[in-house]
C-alpha cells in the first residue's frame, strides 16, 4: 500500500472515531507498531504498509482510541470490540509477525 493511501485511511478512521490528528508519519520502528501523542501526532511503523488492511486497521484504531482512553482497560477493550469485532484475533496475528 502506498504511504498516502495509508495516511488517508488513518484520517478516515480519525473521522469515524472523532479524534483530532495533527500529523501522521511513518518510519521504521523497532519496539512498537505505532505511537500517539496527546498533541495528536501519530507515528506508525513503515512495515505496516505491507500488511493487510485488517491488521492496519487494528493498529490505527488501537492508537486513535488512546486519544479518548489512555490505557488498555475495560473501556478501551469495549471500544475496540465495538469498532473491530473480535479484535483479539488480529492482535494475535500481529504478534506472530514480529514480536514487539
Amino acid at each position: 500500500m502506498q504511504k498516502e493511501q495509508f495516511k488517508q485511511r488513518v484520517r478516515d478512521w480519525a473521522g469515524k472515531l472523532d479524534t483530532h490528528v495533527t500529523s501522521i508519519s511513518t518510519r521504521p520502528m523497532t519496539t512498537k507498531w505505532a505511537s500517539y501523542s496527546t498533541t495528536g501526532r501519530l507515528t506508525f511503523d513503515s512495515a505496516l504498509l505491507d500488511f493487510r488492511e485488517a491488521l492496519q486497521d487494528y493498529v490505527i484504531v488501537h492508537e486513535l482510541l488512546h486519544a479518548h482512553v489512555p490505557n488498555h482497560g475495560r473501556l478501551w477493550k469495549s471500544l475496540m470490540h465495538a469498532h473491530l469485532g473480535d479484535y483479539g484475533i488480529l492482535e494475535a496475528e500481529l504478534t506472530t509477525l514480529v514480536d514487539r
